[in-house]
């Protein structure tokens, strides 16, 4: 899969509702527009099935979706990863948001009342995996 860097030409960075379509596609897998609408709408995203369709139309174009038109009904997949999406939009949001650095995201995330102790403890054993690879 392509990541958003992989095409200088093909940058486009997916909108929220495009996330929204991807993020399905990624936990289920190839689907239909009306099983991608069906998610959305069981999600509390009250959308119609052709505004569906006609955003899942123009991603395809966009190079965000494949479209397997080899059956009646039409299949969608993610053309670009989760992961290297993810990473890229990341990236991009600490560049922002934070002027490139990671710490004062981490210290922001950290400082939240809203961490559990779960959360921090694994934020904790993260840590120190890290510091013992490099090690």
């Amino acid at each position: 899969m392509n990541d958003l860097n992989d095409n200088p030409e093909k940058k486009t960075e997916p909108t929220k509702a495009e996330l929204d379509i991807l993020q399905v596609l990624w936990e289920d897998g190839p689907s239909t527009v009306r099983a991608v609408n069906e998610r959305l709408n069981a999600q509390k995203k009250a959308v119609q099935y052709t505004s569906t369709l006609k955003q899942m139309q123009l991603m395809v174009e966009k190079g965000l979706l494949l479209r397997d038109e080899s059956s009646m009904k039409h299949v969608y997949s993610a053309a670009i990863g989760e992961q290297p999406t993810k990473s890229a939009l990341l990236d991009r949001f600490v560049d922002t948001m934070y002027k490139g650095s990671p710490s004062s995201l981490m210290m922001q995330l950290l400082g939240n009342k809203n961490t559990s102790k779960a959360e921090l403890d694994a934020i904790r054993n993260l840590l120190d995996q890290m510091d013992s690879d490099k090690a």
